[in-house]
């Protein structure tokens, strides 16, 4: 007979452990739910891991062990496969992986149960791997060619390792069906709503966007579209494409980096609409947006289908481009009071950190009492 889930030894394996971001709120809602679990990772920084996992133990692969691994980390793929398979789990009941890099590989104990919340399959394997060749060094296209086909056999044979996918998007779920072959659930990941409150003003005479600065996001679409108008653009964060981006930009366009949280909040209530001319994998950024009662346009591709209702929480648009970015501002502005903040409030609650805990528990629990 199966013994009672809370009794169960849990193991939750995420792929690092060097910052805060979407996949980081993932692993400590699951906490949450199963604090009983020990993590596994790759590598992490230890006050990273007190924030995320505070009293759970953090067991390391020896990727741990390399000098100063935490500035180079994300070039030793070639090393993931094996040190994500030496984690030794032995002896655990329940295996929760976080995947959007090797976590899933793990080798389970006969008998586990393998649930995988995949983030994404790995986008420089797959279906982007063009692009990162594309904006990387000479010396990592050249490792991606030589290893790149070796990992993505690896990528997919343990794929079918695990027991379950879910999968943050429908976007996602479509990936997971594509390279690896099987179904997923698709359950969003948790948004921290209640830190975002509508301003209950009239928004003032700009737009934003924000995120890591990364070539997918296309930052750069929204930076022409605002150079082409004239209009006014605020963008929060930073990452490698800031200085390519900064060089981009024209006198209406403004640099704020990393804000803290009151100003975030601040610019979220009181911008004109978030801008999302990427393709993202789900986006929570621009559920945060929502939570302050203002509307997205984003590009009608990716984790945008799920979240961007046309008509109640913003503007799809079809060409990626910052002629068809305008377009769509252009459709805003010449009804700016389409939207209601509360209704685009209320269904930004849709995504908060509660449904995501209901929702993963539930399916968790009843595939442990089919196992």
């Amino acid at each position: 007979m199966t013994k009672p889930i809370e009794q169960a030894r849990v193991a939750l394996i995420h792929y690092w452990l060097v910052g805060e971001a979407g996949g980081e709120k993932v692993v400590s809602e699951i906490l949450r739910l199963f604090p009983q679990a020990d993590v596994f990772t790759l590598i992490h920084d230890p006050a990273v891991s007190a924030k995320i996992a505070p009293g759970h133990k953090v067991t390391t692969s020896f990727l741990q062990k390399l000098p100063g691994v935490g500035r180079y980390y994300r070039k030793l793929l070639p090393l993931m496969p094996m040190a994500i398979e030496s984690l030794d789990l032995r002896g655990y009941d329940l295996i929760l992986s976080s995947e959007s890099g090797p976590a899933k590989g793990v080798i389970a104990p006969i008998g586990a149960l393998h649930v995988c919340y995949c983030h994404s399959p790995m986008r420089y394997l797959w279906d982007q791997a063009h692009e990162y060749a594309a904006e990387s060094g000479r010396l990592t296209r050249w490792m991606m060619t030589f290893f790149g086909p070796r990992l993505r056999m690896w990528d997919y044979t343990s794929a079918q390792r695990v027991d379950a996918f879910v999968a943050n998007s429908s976007h996602i779920s479509r990936r997971i069906a594509a390279y690896y072959r099987r179904p997923s659930t698709v359950i969003h990941p948790p948004v921290d709503v209640d830190a975002f409150a509508t301003s209950g003003a009239a928004a003032e005479d700009f737009y934003l966007i924000g995120g890591r600065h990364v070539g997918y996001k296309r930052i750069d679409l929204a930076i022409a579209a605002a150079n082409a108008r004239g209009r006014r653009l605020i963008i929060t964060g930073e990452g490698p494409e800031t200085a390519r981006l900064r060089k981009l930009a024209g006198p209406t366009v403004e640099f704020r980096g990393q804000v803290p949280r009151a100003e975030l909040a601040w610019l979220y209530a009181n911008c004109r609409a978030f801008l999302m001319p990427g393709e993202e994998d789900f986006g929570i950024t621009p559920i945060e947006a929502m939570a302050a009662g203002r509307p997205v346009i984003a590009y009608a591709r990716g984790g945008a289908l799920d979240s961007v209702i046309p008509g109640l929480s913003g503007l799809l648009f079809e060409d990626q481009s910052a002629e068809g970015l305008n377009a769509a501002i252009e459709r805003l502005e010449a009804q700016p009071d389409q939207f209601d903040s509360a209704r685009i409030r209320a269904h930004a609650e849709g995504f908060s950190a509660a449904r995501f805990r209901d929702a993963y528990s539930a399916l968790v629990r009843q595939l442990w009492s089919e196992r």
